[in-house]
């Protein structure tokens, strides 16, 4: 089926597939020891120190929340600012949607039967 030269081309393209797999795979192993022996180091500190990394993990969530919550008082605050405007700008478009809004729950609300 092949001759002697396709053979011999074959094989030479089937060792450097080969080769080259086998030197991935050499880089991948080496990049996955670098990480386990990261992550050990990381394991010993925490053993260590699992009150210092605690601490730390609870001080880093209290600074985020309360980021998180002063944003969300600046969008409130902002929001019931522009409300206000519209009220004031439209007074008759308000009444109405708060009328609206009055007959919609006490449709809801209304005893069955």
């Amino acid at each position: 089926m092949f001759d002697g030269a396709g053979c011999s081309i074959l094989e030479a393209s089937m060792t450097k597939n080969a080769e080259s797999v086998i030197a991935d795979f050499a880089e991948d192993f080496a990049a996955l020891r670098k990480d386990v022996a990261h992550l050990a180091e990381a394991i010993s500190q925490l053993a260590q120190h699992p009150t210092q990394v605690a601490g730390d993990a609870v001080e880093d969530a209290k600074s985020k929340i309360a980021s998180a919550a002063e944003d969300a008082q600046t969008q409130v605050r902002a929001a019931s600012s522009e409300i206000e405007t519209n009220i004031k700008r439209n007074p008759l478009t308000a009444v109405l949607i708060a009328f609206g809004i009055g007959v919609a729950l006490g449709v809801i609300t209304r005893p069955r039967g």
